[in-house]
């Protein structure tokens, strides 16, 4: 069982350390969610999901030309 850890040790690291980024990248998606933190850019002419974001601002929905 030691050969086998040994054989892959540089393999077992990076997963690690590829699993320890994720979920620090997941950690912060959720706290900045809960502080209602938006990645909206704030232009919703040219968004298509402007509808869906911002039910009561009506004013930036597009026209389907």
């Amino acid at each position: 069982m030691p050969g086998l850890i040994t054989q892959n040790l540089g393999t077992i690291l990076i997963t690690l350390l590829l699993v320890l980024m994720v979920a620090g990248i997941i950690h912060t998606l959720i706290k900045d969610k809960k502080q209602g933190k938006s990645s909206c850019g704030g232009n919703c002419a040219h968004c298509g999901m402007c509808k869906a974001c911002h039910k009561s601002h009506r004013k930036y929905t597009r026209d389907k030309t």
